[in-house]
């Protein structure tokens, strides 16, 4: 009896092909292996043909680097060079377990944006700096959500991006070169001072507004996660991804240190280091079991305090000016003397400092940490429960803790 035709597949690349069958809910990825001399299937783990599609291009480029022509260095089914769209498609497959993705995404997805808007056929190897020029004006008109101008800085990291994209494909070199980021970098000048950074917090304790106490309690529950954001920042100096990735399995609580960089993650040049944990923090790290936060993002949060507290736009009240502040005022605290021990804090210096329990020493990080500890209590001074809990023999005032929304 003859066997029946297969139909046309829904996807295919390479030697892979994408089948849906009537007998499963999940497609189907059909290949011919060379070696077994015989046609073997993998089920894609979803019966939608956009995943499918992601599923099939992941088995595809784990099999990609042993069908490559050692010579040329192109895939062995001679295709030519790739379209930049499944250049950049494949880069985001191949970055997704790697630190930072969540920028690399972002900053991909412009790129495929300028690309769908100019010529969605383009293939890698007509990339050239006259392209490139094109996507840099193209970003610079595009505003930011807030409706401010993109920096240089970012549209350079965008370039960057994209190289590393066409670099990362096989026989394909980015023949542009990006702005050096030191160039093009505007760093944000304005630094919160304390009594601006004890207005956070009460925007999250105390929040204006609502008829009732308990209308007003509702308001500051969906700030809990900001707020949490704020002890975080304020106490550890930490740059927003680290604080967003914080679990109670990078806290050693005997030592007081918090290992900044979890488990499994490889250092990069944003070198997150183990630091010491002011005395007003560890109670909450105590009592922590798994995620600090459980949003991957506080963001609309921050964007509605920023309005309300009047602080600047144009990227210069960000989340990261709670790391940017600390710095500058822990720096008048310890002295220029000592701002090594300022730097190992921000991670821009690597500690050698192999015994947790010395992390806290004076002649470590303990002067940094007396800083910290101090500048929390001025801030606990002007907003109460920024840190301490208030128990029912202080029924003057309750902390709401909880909240969903950033």
């Amino acid at each position: 009896m003859p066997s029946t035709k297969r139909p046309k597949p829904l996807y295919q690349r390479g030697r892979y092909a994408l089948y849906r069958r009537a007998d499963r809910d999940n497609l189907e990825i059909v290949w011919y292996d060379e070696q077994r001399k015989r046609e073997r299937s993998k089920s894609a783990g979803t019966a939608i043909v956009g995943e499918g599609r992601t599923a099939l291009d992941r088995l595809y480029l784990a099999d990609t680097e042993h069908r490559v022509c050692p010579t040329c260095h192109r895939p062995w089914d001679h295709s030519g060079s790739p379209l930049l769209l499944t250049a950049l498609s494949d880069y985001l497959i191949l970055s997704e377990h790697k630190p930072g993705f969540r920028g690399t995404k972002n900053r991909i997805g412009h790129a495929i944006d300028y690309v769908l808007a100019t010529n969605d056929a383009i293939k890698t190897a007509a990339v050239d700096q006259r392209w490139i020029d094109g996507f840099r004006k193209w970003m610079a008109d595009k505003p930011n959500p807030d409706g401010s101008k993109r920096s240089l800085s970012h549209i350079e990291g965008c370039v960057l991006q994209i190289s590393a994209a066409i670099n990362a494909t096989p026989g394909e070199k980015a023949p542009f070169k990006a702005e050096q980021m030191k160039a093009v970098a505007n760093s944000p000048t304005f630094r919160a001072d304390i009594p601006m950074i004890a207005a956070m917090f009460n925007y999250c304790l105390r929040p204006k507004g609502g008829r009732s106490d308990k209308e007003r309690a509702m308001i500051a529950a969906t700030r809990g996660n900001l707020l949490a954001y704020l002890r975080m920042a304020v106490a550890t100096w930490a740059r927003p991804d680290a604080i967003y990735e914080v679990t109670s399995y990078q806290w050693h609580s005997a030592a007081r240190v918090l290992n900044l960089n979890p488990k499994g993650r490889r250092q990069t040049k944003k070198y997150r280091p183990m630091v010491p944990v002011p005395k007003q923090l560890a109670p909450w790290l105590d009592e922590l079991d798994g995620q600090w936060l459980p949003v991957s993002s506080i963001r609309h949060g921050w964007d509605n305090m920023r309005r309300e507290l009047k602080l600047p736009g144009k990227g210069q009240a960000g989340e990261k000016l709670i790391r940017r502040s600390m710095a500058t005022l822990a720096r008048a605290r310890i002295g220029e003397a000592n701002w090594r021990q300022g730097e190992i804090m921000l991670g821009h210096v690597k500690a050698s400092i192999s015994d947790l329990y010395a992390v806290p020493d004076p002649a470590n990080l303990g002067l940094a940490l007396d800083a910290t500890e101090a500048i929390i209590d001025e801030i606990e001074a002007l907003a109460p429960g920024a840190y301490r809990k208030f128990t029912a023999a202080q029924p003057a005032f309750a902390v709401v803790e909880g909240g969903k929304n950033g």
